[in-house]
Formats: structure tokens, sequence, C-alpha cells
């Protein structure tokens, strides 16, 4: 008979037996290592390390192939699983990243904290502020991570939080699945996707970010069913040349944009059935140069206009739905040399505006629906038409606004087979 191979382990929790025969080993930590690390040191590819809840004052660069993971089920805490609540990576006084992926490898349920400086003082100032005086050049530099990530992976069910930078950053071509994580209050973007990653990012819930909630710099993840709020510059950030597909996220109260998009002509989005709702600035907007694709999002109750295309950007707007109570900005905004196509929206709600345009427009086969004529400004009006526009309107159903369609004297408007039904002229 062949012996099954057996290796010793010599820990200070005394001799730990791995029987490499049946395959895959279990580590447990405390319990037969004092430090995660120096169990990651003689696990090999496909052991699992457990490591009960408590809080290890550790910096952890993980090997290829390995499970680490918090002990618990996956019932709910208090704003992740209660596991990675429990079990805490504090980094204080460490160098590097809070934990550095491997190939292959999983991190599961850990809150990672600690890494860098969290200034809470400056992140008020700019939150006070709506990140107006952020640079763009500053937006998207992971410094030491929560979480870096350079190969393919998992990294599901974390919290990383007070993170001197990015709480995750995923840089490369590589291909991870970040699922299921909270980012908070890092002093970066929660999860930032850098530099030609195709990772899928799904289903994670990033909050008061000193960036944005997820952003993404000449890279192009799938971004799926995330939560991003409250977070001082957009829910969403995407810039760079980055053309990810965004689909079912909602971006809400952020201190400016739901979605900002912008920076040159290949930073082409795919964003769709997202829902952008009660932030500071627009729900989407689109600046410098950039040509996103903005289908079937809703869009609804924020301070400025539900979309915003400005700065020569082109925008193909298509079966959005777009709404606010009150306020005076337009619902939908073409400015500064922009072009779009706008087809088969809805918009519903008032301003000056439905659609103002300063660039070039397609409008057609859209349902404008206003609040209805009122004696008292704004006006109110269902296009707007500025000096220099140049504005194609057709097929359009046009009810409840004071004033259909407004022109400069050197606007070049026509309009064909529309419908305009209770309006006051």
């Amino acid at each position: 008979m062949n012996a099954r191979p057996i290796r010793l382990v010599f820990c200070l929790a005394g001799l730990v037996f791995l029987d490499r025969g049946l395959g895959a080993a279990t580590l447990r930590v405390p319990r037969e290592f004092a430090s995660i690390q120096s169990a990651i040191a003689v696990a090999a590819q496909g052991d699992t390390i457990l490591v009960a809840a408590g809080t290890y004052r550790e910096r952890l660069i993980l090997r290829e192939g390995l499970i680490l993971r918090s002990e618990g089920d996956d019932r709910r805490g208090a704003i992740g699983l209660w596991r990675a609540e429990a079990t805490i990576l504090d980094g204080r006084g460490g160098r590097g990243p809070g934990v550095t992926m491997a190939a292959g490898a999983t991190l599961d349920g850990f809150t990672v904290t600690g890494v860098g400086s969290y200034d809470d003082k400056l992140w008020q100032h700019h939150h006070d502020t709506q990140g107006r005086e952020q640079s763009h050049e500053h937006i998207g530099q992971p410094g030491d991570a929560g979480i870096a990530v350079g190969t393919d992976c998992l990294v599901q069910h974390n919290i990383v939080h007070h993170i001197g930078s990015t709480g995750i950053a995923i840089q490369g071509s590589v291909a991870p699945l970040i699922l299921g994580n909270v980012c908070h209050r890092n002093m970066g973007g929660g999860i930032g996707a850098m530099d030609g990653t195709t990772a899928r990012i799904e289903a994670n819930v990033c909050f008061e970010n000193f960036h944005a909630g997820i952003g993404c710099r000449a890279a192009s993840p799938l971004l799926k069913d995330n939560v991003c709020h409250g977070n001082i510059r957009g829910g969403i950030g995407i810039s760079e040349g980055s053309s990810p597909s965004v689909t079912g996220n909602r971006c809400f109260s952020n201190r400016r944009a739901g979605i900002g998009i912008r920076t040159g002509a290949d930073t082409r989005p795919v964003v769709e059935d997202n829902s952008c709702t009660n932030n500071a600035m627009a729900g989407i907007g689109v600046e410098e140069g950039a040509r996103p694709r903005l289908v079937r999002n809703r869009v609804h109750g924020n301070a400025l206009p539900a979309i915003a295309v400005t700065g020569g950007a082109e925008a193909w707007i298509e079966g959005n739905d777009l709404a606010r109570d009150g306020g005076t900005p337009p619902l939908l905004v073409v400015l500064g040399d922009s072009r779009a196509v706008i087809t088969g929206n809805r918009l519903r709600g008032g301003g000056v505006a439905g659609i103002m345009v300063k660039g070039r427009a397609e409008i057609r086969n859209n349902h404008f629906v206003g609040n209805g004529p009122t004696a008292k400004p704004p006006a109110n009006q269902a296009v707007w038409a500025q000096s220099g526009a140049e504005v194609h309107c057709s097929g359009n159903r046009i009810e409840g606004w004071k004033q259909v369609l407004t022109q400069a004297q050197d606007a070049k408007v026509t309009a064909v087979d529309n419908a305009w039904v209770g309006y006051s002229r």
C-alpha cells in the first residue's frame, strides 16, 4: 500500500497535521495558527483558511488558489454579513495594501480598515463643498488600497472602510469578480476599476466615499446591481476611455451626479436600466467629449437636469423616464457644442424646459407631460432652442406645457408630425 503524504507544520499552537491524501485542507486561525499570514505561508493551493471572529493587526498577501474566509454563516449584520463585521483586519502600523490578492484566491467576509490615513476633517470639508475643489488628476489613484486586486480572483462579502485611499482597487487586464462588498468612508473611491480591467463588479454597496462610489478609469468592467449613495462625487464615475456596461445600479443622494461620464470620445459606456434619484446635481451627467448610450434609465428628482450633455459630448438617449416635481432646471439639456439623439423618452414635470438645446439635437417620438399652464414663471416650455442651436423635432407628443417650442432668432429648428395637447400658445 502506498503511504499518503503528510506534511508536519510547527506553529505557535503546536503540531498541525495537513493530510494531503484526501485533497485540500482546512487551516484554522487562531486555533491552529496565531496569525493569518502564518497560515497563508504554509497553505497550499485549494486550501481553506477559516478565521474566527476577532481583530487581527495584519496586512495580508494571499497566495495562489487559497480561500480565506471568516467563520460563520451568511446572516445579516448592521451593514453587511455578521461574520464580516465581527472579523476585522486592522492595518494600522503596517505597509502596503490591507490585502493583496493572488491568482485564483478568494477573500470572503472580512472587515478591512486602518490602511493609510483617513482624514475626517478633509472628508467633511469636501462633502460640504460638493467636491468642487477636488481635481480630476487625483481621482482613481489607488495608493495603498484596502484590497488590491491585480489578478483574476474572487472578493466577496467584505466591508472596507476608513481607508486612506481606494477601498477596493482593481488594476490591469484582469477579470476578477467583486461581489457583495460594502465600501464606505474611504479617502478615494469605494471601488476603483483602472487600467484595462474587465472585472465583474456586482451587488456592492458604496457610500460616503471621498470620490465616487465606483470609479472607472481607462477600464471596461461590468457594473451590475450596485448601490451607490451619499458619495462626495458621483455614485458612479466613468472616465478616460472607459467603456463599461452599467446596468441595474441604484445611484441616489450623491453630492454630485448619480452617474458622471467624461473625458474624450473613447469613453463610450452603455448605461441602461439604472435608477438615478435625488442627487445634488444631474441624475446623469455627460461632458468633455464622452459618447455614451443612455437607455431605459429612471432619472427622478435630481436637483439639476435629469440628463445633462455638455462640453462637446455626444449621447444617444433612448427610452428613459425623466421626472422632477418642481424646480427651475430643464429635465434634459444639450449644451456647449454637444450633440444628442433623444428618442422614445418620457419627460414629466416642470422647470424652464423639458429639453433645452444649445448644441445639436434630434428630438423624436418622446412624450412630454408638463405640470400644466400656469400664470407664474418659469416659462415652462417643452423645447427651448437657444442661440446657435440646431434642432429637429418629429413624432413627439407634448401635453400640459405652458409653451410648446421656443427658439432664439438664429436657432435652426424644424418640427414635423408632433402632437400638441393642452398648451396655452
